[in-house]
């Protein structure tokens, strides 16, 4: 995870440009329609802090967090609340949230990693909470230009989360990249939703 922060430091500004702008609304908005108004949101892995932004102005309450500190400086600035600098691996909230985005963003965790993660976000939720996040759609897990990625396809997603029982994938599709110039990459949105085990 080190070297992501790293490569992230470094390219926070770069970063910022190519995904600040880029038009999130019909995720966006899909995924606000499974929350109640004002219902508390965890922009987790928040990079520009783009969404978060955008909930905020839909009236909902954020906690943002990024692993890097100077993408949590420029997304602070930016949406002008404090964004907290905190690894994945750090989060230990308990039913707080109502909604968890991590919108590209634990895509960057080995497996090995990414389950316990997982795990935390499904802790973190209310009962009936709801999970939005994206992948690039493959089976490939390594370093791409020099970022780690873990990639899923819907039935290798399914079958990596059977172990979570509480949380069932509620809704699955497939965009391409809504960035300049990556239309051919494909991802994998998922929606997921915690339900309570008797």
């Amino acid at each position: 995870m080190e070297g992501i922060i790293d490569y992230y430091n470094q390219n926070a500004k770069n970063f910022i440009e190519n995904t600040r702008n880029v038009d999130m609304h019909l995720t966006q908005d899909k995924f606000l329609q499974l929350l109640d108004p004002q219902s508390f949101i965890l922009d987790f892995g928040c990079g520009s802090g783009r969404d978060t932004k955008y909930f905020m102005e839909k009236g909902y309450h954020v906690t943002a967090t990024d692993g890097s500190a100077e993408l949590c400086r420029l997304a602070s600035a930016f949406t002008g609340i404090e964004v907290k600098e905190m690894l994945f691996q750090e989060l230990d909230d308990i039913n707080k949230y109502d909604g968890i985005w991590a919108c590209s963003s634990i895509l960057h965790l080995p497996k090995k990693e990414l389950f316990p993660v997982i795990r935390k976000m499904c802790a973190a939720l209310k009962s009936a909470g709801v999970i939005y996040t994206s992948f690039k759609y493959s089976d490939f897990e390594g370093e791409r230009n020099g970022r780690y990625f873990t990639d899923f396809t819907e039935d290798t997603f399914r079958e990596f989360i059977q172990d979570i029982p509480e949380l069932m994938i509620e809704d699955h599709w497939i965009t391409g990249d809504v960035r300049p110039g990556r239309g051919d990459e494909k991802w994998l949105n998922l929606i997921l939703r915690k339900s309570d085990i008797l």
